[in-house]
């Protein structure tokens, strides 16, 4: 997996990734103090609106922008939404209201909305190889895990030297950072794209995505995750604080062992995609967390909280678990789009699936506000199990080339002349000649 850093352009991508996040992670931090600072005791309701704009950005309008974008260079439009994200950085140690806040939040969304499929859709291009590509989904993972273990501890480190309005400068200088090396980055031109009207461009990733078997099983094991995992980021801190009495340091301590969890995840699934399938080992994970969870809900429905060494174990496991369902999600986006539309359906499967998060976040919420924390818990983790039963039998079995006729094109098509005859197998993608999946019978 390393030896990836040794790949000129990745390197420097992922190189790009790892300031970026790091100063989306300071700006989580100070984003929090700033929310206090404008609103005191109501933060929380600020942050609640702030992350419920972050993800209407994300499913309302990711796909709009990614339309708009379709057609030009993926260095400009990466260079672009990071000058966006650094301007609002820096504008936000000024504001004076909660409204501005909000309003910046959309915009600095909007951009990442457009930077983050953009991005993912350039790897494939970079890495063909799926094994390496597979190495690649790992490595972003764990720079995820590790900024959500580091940024914290970084962040408080800065605070003793600084107020918190400084962590905005931090968090713009780890943008311009990702904005300069992929400057300095020679990105592959983009396929080229038979000319569509904007309408066609706005649905093409979603009629793509929706219409292959195996991206509706993994958009239904997105919301099994979605379900269980909003438990965990949402409630993580009310448990630690009032089941277990602990101070802010349990609540790093916690996630910290979901992170660990994830992060093992990480390293082993390269070799474990080699035995087993992405269908079996997401869903079998996608079932298991949800099964986790749920045992946890009657646990302490019946008995009460487990031990504190128990719940760290049932969160490490929890980030094991989630990991495996999350990361190998490239590789079923790359196999289920031509190279020219690979942008349109990364950017579908980025608005879908955070549609799954704009409904878990608010229903984790409600749950342990209104019920408990058990039924909380054991809603989320019903929901987890169905969701992952749905995965499974939307997303059939089936051989890699798949039977199907072309009844509707003429004998000296290209696609014709390429397979020998209207009646042929091959690896099938949803395309313009391709526009329904075949029937298994």
């Amino acid at each position: 997996m390393w030896t990836l850093l040794k790949h000129p352009i990745f390197s420097r991508l992922f190189a790009a990734q790892l300031v970026a996040l790091a100063g989306s992670g300071l700006l989580t931090i100070a984003l929090g103090l700033l929310a206090f600072d404008l609103a005191g005791a109501n933060a929380g309701a600020v942050l609640g609106i702030a992350y419920t704009i972050k993800m209407v950005a994300y499913v309302g309008l990711s796909p709009v922008m990614g339309a708009l974008v379709v057609k030009l260079p993926r260095r400009a439009v990466l260079i672009g939404a990071d000058v966006i994200r650094i301007g609002v950085a820096l504008c936000l140690p000024f504001v004076d209201s909660v409204g501005q806040v909000y309003a910046l939040i959309f915009l600095l969304q909007v951009a990442s909305g457009v930077f983050t499929p953009t991005f993912q859709a350039t790897i494939p291009d970079i890495l063909p190889d799926e094994d390496a590509y597979t190495q690649a989904l790992s490595l972003s993972r764990l720079a995820s895990d590790l900024e959500n273990i580091l940024s914290p501890a970084f962040a408080g480190l800065l605070l003793l030297v600084m107020s918190f309005s400084g962590l905005f400068v931090g968090t713009a200088l780890g943008f311009a950072l990702s904005a300069l090396l992929i400057l300095r980055t020679r990105l592959p031109s983009r396929a080229p794209t038979t000319e569509r009207p904007f309408v066609a461009r706005l649905t093409r990733g979603s009629w793509i995505y929706l219409s292959t078997p195996r991206l509706r099983g993994l958009l239904a094991f997105n919301m099994a995750a979605a379900a269980t995992t909003a438990y965990v980021l949402v409630n993580t801190v009310v448990v630690v604080r009032d089941s277990y009495g602990m101070a802010e340091s349990g609540l790093a301590v916690a996630m910290g062992a979901f992170g660990v969890g994830s992060m093992i995840a990480a390293f082993t699934l390269p070799r474990l995609l080699h035995h087993i399938s992405d269908r079996s080992l997401m869903g079998l994970s996608a079932a298991l967390l949800a099964l986790v969870q749920l045992a946890h809900g009657l646990v302490i429905w019946t008995q009460g909280p487990l031990t504190w060494a128990g719940f760290l174990a049932i969160w490490a496991c929890a980030g094991l678990l989630f990991s495996a369902v999350m990361t190998p999600s490239g590789r079923l986006l790359k196999r289920s789009a031509h190279s020219e539309d690979r942008a349109a359906v990364f950017t579908a499967h980025f608005a879908l699936s955070h549609a799954c998060w704009l409904l878990a976040y608010p229903l984790a919420g409600w749950t342990a506000t209104a019920g408990s924390q058990a039924l909380s818990l054991i809603v989320l983790s019903v929901i987890g199990l169905g969701s992952a039963a749905l995965g499974f039998a939307l997303w059939q079995r089936s051989p890699a080339d798949l039977p199907h006729t072309h009844p509707d094109l003429p004998a000296d098509h290209p696609h014709l002349k390429a397979h020998g005859a209207h009646n042929h197998a091959h690896d099938f993608i949803i395309d313009d000649n391709h526009l329904v999946w075949p029937n298994r019978a």
